[in-house]
């Protein structure tokens, strides 16, 4: 993966990461110039919106997204405030101990994009957009579940008094009595 951080391809993984490490440390982008000014830009809103942001850019997919979510992950090891995105042209890895996995997932879904700069500013717009909040949600349909078995069983057992009670209890066998 060295070869997309403009080092020779045949440069040893973890001096690779060295590599990116040392850029994401000095200006929080490991990126082809190219497209460095304008992720710096995606990085700053970041910023201005509490979060911080963290890309590496490779310039080739690996077989599958797990190398790039490595990546994320050793980056975020390093800055443990951070949450990391990395980007390869089909495939994108984040790491991030602020958001929850699976904000994360949309994000990356959102972010697969094929060009870094839409894909940061795709994967930033989810981190700052609110989630349904589930776990109210979840808790407001239990208490209207429960509610409802709590009005249904004492309904029952007032349909039941009323069917046992002393006035029609009374009223069969003063006819049976009558027809005997």
């Amino acid at each position: 993966m060295c070869g997309t951080i403009g080092a020779d391809p045949a440069t040893p993984p973890e001096q690779c990461l060295a590599i990116v490490q040392e850029q994401v440390t000095a200006h929080n982008i490991s990126a082809p110039s190219a497209v460095a000014p304008a992720l710096l830009q995606v990085i700053d809103q970041a910023h201005k919106d509490g979060i911080d942001l963290k890309i590496v850019v490779v310039d080739h997919n690996p077989l599958n997204d797990t190398p790039l979510r490595d990546i994320a992950t050793r980056v975020g090891a390093q800055h443990t405030d951070a949450t990391v995105l990395v980007l390869s042209p089909n495939f994108v890895g984040t790491y991030s101990t602020h958001f929850p996995r699976s904000t994360l997932e949309i994000g990356e879904d959102n972010a697969k994009t094929g060009n870094p700069v839409v894909s940061a500013q795709n994967f930033l717009h989810q981190l700052n957009t609110p989630q349904f909040p589930w776990t109210a949600f979840t808790i407001v349909v239990l208490i209207g579940v429960l509610a409802a078995v709590i009005g249904i069983r004492i309904m029952q057992l007032r349909g039941r008094r009323s069917a046992t009670s002393p006035d029609d209890a009374e009223a069969p066998s003063e006819e049976a009595g009558q027809s005997i």
